[in-house]
């Protein structure tokens, strides 16, 4: 190892996106290791709208393992973050830097700390798969970080032991978390099934209801379902499995009308195990459910669908629409439905991809206010109107798997390794 007294720091910093589940993860077989009840499938988003960065440092300066998440430093005494730390650390290979003339020995990662410092561009534990994101971005840079051979599969499988849905997120485009059968969890790894390119005319529309920590954490909801709820055996035994089959076609044959119906379907059985849940668990909420129904009204009168609708652990809708002409016609209904109060700046209301909003013929607020009711409302029902019930909105689209950054872009000082 290099002189003790050398002051170098090693720095590398990662971005990985988000993902949001169509057929979804609820259930543990095995708490420590997180091993699922049965198989799920994502879309990872776009991680210029929702992503992690990450930036991690070594150095023989450091005297323990520190961490820093949105500027506030945290504790990595966590079961989960040592076990990440521990899998990756064992899996360190000898390391060169001639530009800096830094060399590493593989035993010698076991001594080295390390910092790291990681920033969402969204909503930490709002429901918007925050903890997936950060797991995947964390085992993914220290694996660059320590020169781990491992593939991206081994690399999801540890991943897997800080948030279980981290591991779809170290794949961009459709990727299936196989839940495996082994004990100890080898086979329990991500798949990618299609790139972010095989079906990329969809767009993603998240309306964030509520942007607050949930009530329930997941990993206690989890564990309260599997406990207690009747349904969630027969979800996992009949159902789920012949989901998975039939998802893994629609996305492989592009069929949205069949990807709709299971997207919607999954997402209602999974809510309805949380109502079947003693005590029961409530994540939606009545902005949730009025979302439903205006994207409900809208797929029975055009007779086939046109938006899929999940929500995970949380309030916010997650809408996926067939086409970017679609997604016009959906951020129209929503801004109809959902409009934001008066002194609310348009540019804050809605992000990501804002090109969708002049596709939707609105360039400020004045055109919001003269939207039309979508003619699936009948005329002799009065418009429901809710304003200022959702906080805003995320327009995004399929995206690309984890990738390193420049080295302008890190998160800490590539002086002293802390945070800028």
């Amino acid at each position: 190892m290099a002189d003790e007294s050398q002051k170098w720091v090693l720095v590398l910093t990662a971005q990985t996106p988000t993902n949001i589940a169509v057929i979804k993860y609820w259930g543990k077989r095995d708490e420590n290791l997180i091993l699922a009840i049965n198989d799920s499938i994502s879309v990872t988003l776009d991680p210029d709208h929702l992503c992690t960065t990450t930036s991690v440092a070594v150095s023989p300066t450091f005297d323990q393992d520190r961490m820093w998440l949105n500027g506030k430093e945290i504790s990595l005494l966590g079961g989960r973050y040592q076990n990440c730390l521990r899998e990756i650390r064992s899996r360190a290979s000898d390391l060169e830097d001639e530009k800096k003339g830094i060399k590493i020995a593989k035993k010698d990662w076991e001594k080295l700390h390390v910092h790291i410092a990681s920033h969402n561009n969204f909503p930490t534990a709002a429901g918007l798969a925050s903890s997936a994101a950060g797991f995947a971005c964390l085992v993914f840079s220290l694996a660059k970080l320590m020169n781990v051979k491992e593939d991206q599969g081994q690399l999801s499988a540890i991943a897997r032991q800080g948030s279980g849905s981290a591991c779809r997120s170290l794949y961009g485009g459709f990727v299936k978390w196989v839940m495996g059968k082994d004990e100890k969890g080898s086979d329990s790894i991500a798949i990618q099934l299609a790139d972010e390119k095989h079906w990329d005319e969809l767009v993603i529309i998240i309306a964030v209801v509520s942007s607050r920590q949930k009530e329930t954490s997941s990993t206690s909801g989890m564990r309260d379902s599997v406990e207690t709820s009747a349904l969630i055996q027969h979800r996992a035994k009949e159902v789920v499995p012949k989901r998975i089959v039939q998802m893994e076609e629609a996305i492989k044959n592009r069929d949205f009308p069949s990807f709709a119906h299971l997207t919607c379907a999954d997402s209602n059985q999974f809510h309805a195990v949380c109502l079947d849940t003693y005590p029961p668990i409530f994540y939606m909420n009545d902005t949730s459910h009025k979302i439903i129904s205006c994207i409900e009204k809208w797929n029975r009168s055009e007779g086939t669908p046109q938006v899929a609708y999940t929500f995970d652990a949380g309030p916010n809708a997650v809408m996926i629409a067939r086409n970017r002409k679609t997604a016009a016609l959906l951020l129209q209904r929503l801004l109809f439905h959902f409009p934001p109060h008066s002194d609310t700046n348009l540019d804050s209301y809605v992000i990501g991809d804002k090109s969708i909003l002049q596709d939707a013929g609105v360039q400020d607020m004045k055109d919001i206010e003269t939207l039309p009711p979508p003619p699936e409302i009948k005329d002799n029902v009065p418009a429901q109107k809710s304003k200022g019930d959702v906080s805003y909105f995320i327009c995004t689209r399929p995206g690309r798997g984890p990738v390193l950054l420049p080295e302008s872009q890190s998160l800490l000082n590539p002086e002293t390794g802390l945070p800028k």
